[in-house]
């Protein structure tokens, strides 16, 4: 499978991996690493590997093969990886790259490292591929030679063996063959329509290189090589006739740009259809992000604003109807293609991109890129807005028939709660909020228009073992329960939730220890009290930021502040900076005590602007599994001050304190 190529290729030695200091959490939490219905997602780590050789240019071939006993090889023909004995570890590199988590070469971002572009970033990637493998056994062929090293469950049973490439044939790459084992998953059945969706977009996303399916079972293969790219492969996705021609477009940074790194950027198709199903599709270095992120949030903002300043520009907005990015995006179907230097994921499986650069990037490619065809097409324009315009009164006749079958007798909303003016329950937000001072803030930052601020005074009651006809007793829970719109109930009962106000309930609070305590004790209360609530998919955690870093101008870039949700972002945030050539220390770091600190313009843009915050949505999955396991009756249950200090006793090293 690997081909031949110069025997010199760039910088990637054993130097570029670096370790950030075994296996055994993998396979004691496998899913905290990895998706446990079936094993594609460790497959996609090595695959993932060998994309991001031909992501750097480093290969052209990719090949997958199903064997009959249940395993798969995945050839590539890059640079193989490095087999010397690592400066630092005094193991061979390649040992270190599948036994250790956080070492690999997607670290080495420098000038000239070994991947500039790449998806990997966490590092623990195919160290749990092999962590959750019965066996797997690894070649790597370049300077001449062929290393093989084999393991088991993670550990090394065979160890690595040299000898030199046969004479006149100088292959480089990679193969990599695993055996799943059954025992972490569900399934051990590869889903085979998900793995071929997978390899034909790796083929699109990188036109020129070949990708091919062998199964031994079936004697079958497949081979994808694209050479016409995003187009073509949304055309052939979609069910919908055209409303108007496809819009594509691509923008990436040059080296003199301000504020991007040289290479980021985004390509992109965008179809619009009268009907069928929307395909969505969204890659960033070609790591498909399943649950989008901010790189599809930048798309929808410039092809939001293009649209919108159309509308704008021939007076074609109806009086009384209000445009929303949803009413443009309600019928677009797309492909989108990012490139982000240091992509920072939400999950291990990478399922949603959380670079907050990311939302200006896409944005700051595909608007004006948008404003300009719209404005050569008039007539093509005019039939989007057209579009849009009927979208957006729908959604308002819909949000009216609500407020009317409401009808009167409904509760009396709290005096504290600063509603917001939209009815339409999906689109509407409430933000629980802990202090005065931060509710101050929040209701100045917030969009009026569908976010709601609640407030709330003090420490909430832990409501782990209050009788649900007591609770009203509390003046916040009272609030909290009519500001909602629901009544509260248990994990059995069918409560009546047409009453309800808004589509998302945020809890949002310090990011310090205090904040963590109001934190669980609402979530306490949903989950004790409001159980359908959290089942339903409504009830979210937002996550303000603990530190501000103000970074100086350099070069043509100029002075820029950042966010960092915690130590490990700051850390991250200042290697950046290093990177980037600042000087050392010439940055300044506050940290935020509280959400009362922060001006309204700095609560908007970190915790609320849903192109830019975080927020968590809370699953019942995690919070069954605490209360099958009876911890959360030992953390807020009133008799059990034993059983909290044994397990203070048991598992108290473990935990970083803040103070």
């Amino acid at each position: 499978m690997a081909t031949k190529q110069p025997t010199t290729p760039p910088q990637y030695s054993e130097g570029s991996i670096r370790v950030l200091k075994g296996l055994e959490p993998v396979k004691q939490r496998p899913g905290m690493y990895t998706r446990t219905d079936n094993p594609l997602h460790i497959i996609q780590e090595v695959l993932d590997n060998a994309a991001d050789e031909a992501l750097a240019g480093h290969g052209k071939k990719i090949g997958v093969t199903l064997h009959a006993d249940g395993s798969v090889t995945i050839d590539d023909d890059g640079r193989g990886i490095p087999f010397g004995m690592h400066p630092e570890e005094k193991a061979p590199v390649i040992e270190l790259v599948f036994t250790r988590l956080h070492a690999g070469g997607k670290f080495d971002k420098g000038q000239g490292g070994a991947y500039s572009f790449s998806g990997g970033l966490h590092g623990v990637g195919v160290s749990v591929t092999n962590a959750l493998a019965k066996r797997m056994e690894v070649t790597s062929y370049r300077e001449g030679q062929v290393a093989r090293l084999v393991f088991s469950a993670g550990d090394v049973i065979e160890a690595l063996t040299l000898r030199p490439q046969a004479a006149g044939d100088r292959k480089w790459g990679t193969s990599v063959r695993v055996w799943p084992d059954a025992k972490y998953f569900e399934s051990s059945a590869l889903p085979m329509n998900e793995l071929v969706h997978l390899l034909r977009s790796k083929a699109v996303l990188m036109p020129g290189v070949s990708v091919t399916l062998a199964n031994e079972k079936s004697k079958e293969t497949q081979n994808w090589l694209y050479k016409g790219g995003l187009r073509d492969y949304l055309m052939q996705s979609l069910n919908g006739e055209l409303v108007i021609p496809m819009f594509e477009g691509d923008g990436y940074a040059d080296s003199n740009h301000d504020s991007f790194a040289e290479g980021e950027g985004a390509a992109w198709a965008v179809a619009f259809t009268e009907d069928g199903q929307p395909v969505r599709e969204s890659y960033v270095n070609l790591i498909p992000t399943s649950a989008g992120g901010t790189h599809d949030s930048g798309l929808r903002d410039g092809l939001f604003t293009a649209v919108k300043s159309f509308i704008e520009l021939h007076a074609l907005l109806p009086k009384g109807v209000k445009l929303l990015p949803e009413d443009v995006f309600a019928r677009a179907s797309y492909v989108l293609s990012a490139k982000v230097l240091d992509p920072q994921f939400q999950g291990q499986i990478k399922e949603r991109l959380n670079s907050r650069d990311a939302v200006r990037l896409v944005s700051s490619y595909v608007r004006p890129t948008m404003e300009l065809w719209l404005n050569q097409h008039v007539e093509y324009g005019k039939k989007l807005a057209e579009l849009a315009i009927k979208a957006a009164q729908s959604r308002q006749k819909a949000g009216q028939k609500v407020e009317k079958r409401k009808g009167s007798g409904v509760a009396v909303l709290p005096g504290k709660l600063t509603d917001c003016e939209s009815k339409d329950i999906a689109h509407n937000e409430v933000f629980l909020v802990e202090g005065d001072s931060a509710g101050g803030s929040a209701k100045m930052g917030r969009n009026k228009e569908n976010q709601a601020i609640l407030p709330l005074r003090g420490k909430v009651l832990n409501t782990w073992e209050v009788e649900r006809d007591r609770l009203f007793a509390n003046n916040e829970i009272h609030d909290i329960s009519v500001a909602i719109g629901v009544d509260p109930h248990g994990p059995n009962d069918s409560p009546d939730m047409s009453g309800l106000r808004y589509g998302k309930v945020c809890i949002l609070s310090d990011a310090d220890v205090d904040g963590s305590h109001i934190q669980v004790l609402l979530l306490t209360l949903f989950f004790r009290h409001f159980p359908k609530l959290i089942e339903a998919g409504h009830v979210y955690v937002a996550r303000p930021p603990l530190f501000r870093v103000d970074a100086p101008a350099r070069g043509k870039k100029p002075a820029s502040k950042v966010y960092a949700l915690d130590e490990g972002e700051l850390t991250a945030i200042l290697d950046k900076l290093r990177k980037d050539g600042v000087r050392e220390g010439s940055w300044s770091i506050s940290r935020f005590k509280g959400l009362g600190e922060m001006s309204a313009e700095q609560l908007w843009d970190t915790t609320l602007n849903p192109d830019t915050r975080r927020l968590m949505p809370v699953q019942l999955g995690v919070l069954d599994f605490l209360q099958t396991e009876g911890l959360i009756t030992q953390l807020m249950g009133k008799g059990e001050a034993a059983a909290r200090r044994e397990l203070m006793e048991l598992h108290g090293d473990s935990i970083e304190i803040d103070v």
